[in-house]
Parts: C-alpha cells; structure tokens; sequence
C-alpha cells in the first residue's frame, strides 16, 4: 500500500465532494435570496462560478485517478469514483451547453421559458455528491 497515493486520493475526492456540496447546493440557491440580484445577475455570477468550479472538478478528477497508479483502491471506490466522473463528463457534455446558451440568451435581455435540463443538472450533482461520499468513504475504510 502506497499511503501517501491513497491519502492523495482520499484528500482529492472529499475535497471535490465539499466544492460540489459548497457550491452547487449552499452557494447557488442562496444567491438568488440576496437583495437586489436579479435573475440575468444571479445566472452572470454563476455561469463563472460554475464555470470554475467545473474547472477544479476535472483537476481534482486527474489528481485522483492519477493517484491510482500509485495505489489500485478496492472496486467500491472505483465504481463510485467512476459514476461521479460519468455525471461531471455528462454535465460538461450535455447539460452545460444548454445551460449556457439559455443564460446568454436571459443575459441578452431575451425572456425565456423556464429550463428542465437545469433540473438534470441538479440530479446529476446529487448524483456526483452520493457516489463521492461513497467513494471517499470506501478510500479511507481501505481496500472496499
């Protein structure tokens, strides 16, 4: 066992899961109850916010499975690790781009309907925060 391999690992994917849960599910929702943002003004804020926080995701992903080479966690870990990076490539992918689109056209002073695929989105975060937990967990309970 490569300890310093798996504390990477382990380090890596709570740090991802305290972003996701920071972010997605504290910072998002709650911006919109600030006084005086607007709508094009809170979906401004996130596109960058999310933007980023996509970034660090995909980071802390290559940090993590390149952390595997040092050290092959149990196939508990590698199962959930591999649904939280299918949600992050299906929300990058798929969901994003729509997402984006609609915002700029909100940001261009278009009204729009409101968006289901943000609910996928939604599903999907809760689906990347279980499946990190599960992961994290199985990291530091070993060989899972």
């Amino acid at each position: 066992m490569n300890a310093a391999a798996v504390l990477v690992q382990i380090a890596a994917v709570f740090l991802w899961l305290g972003m996701v849960l920071g972010i997605s599910f504290l910072e998002a929702p709650l911006k919109f109850r600030a006084e005086g943002i607007t709508l094009p003004l809170g979906l401004g804020i996130g596109r960058i916010v999310f933007r980023a926080l996509n970034r660090v995701e995909v980071a802390l992903a290559v940090c993590a499975a390149a952390a595997t080479a040092g050290d092959v966690p149990g196939p508990v870990a590698i199962a959930a690790g591999a649904v939280a990076l299918a949600a992050l490539a299906v929300q990058l992918t798929a969901v994003r781009p729509p997402l984006n689109r609609r915002t700029a056209r909100v940001l261009a002073g278009e009204q729009v309907p409101r968006s289901r695929t943000h609910l996928v989105y939604v599903a999907l975060e809760g689906t990347k925060v279980l499946a990190l937990a599960v992961c994290g967990s199985a990291l530091v309970l070993g060989r899972l």
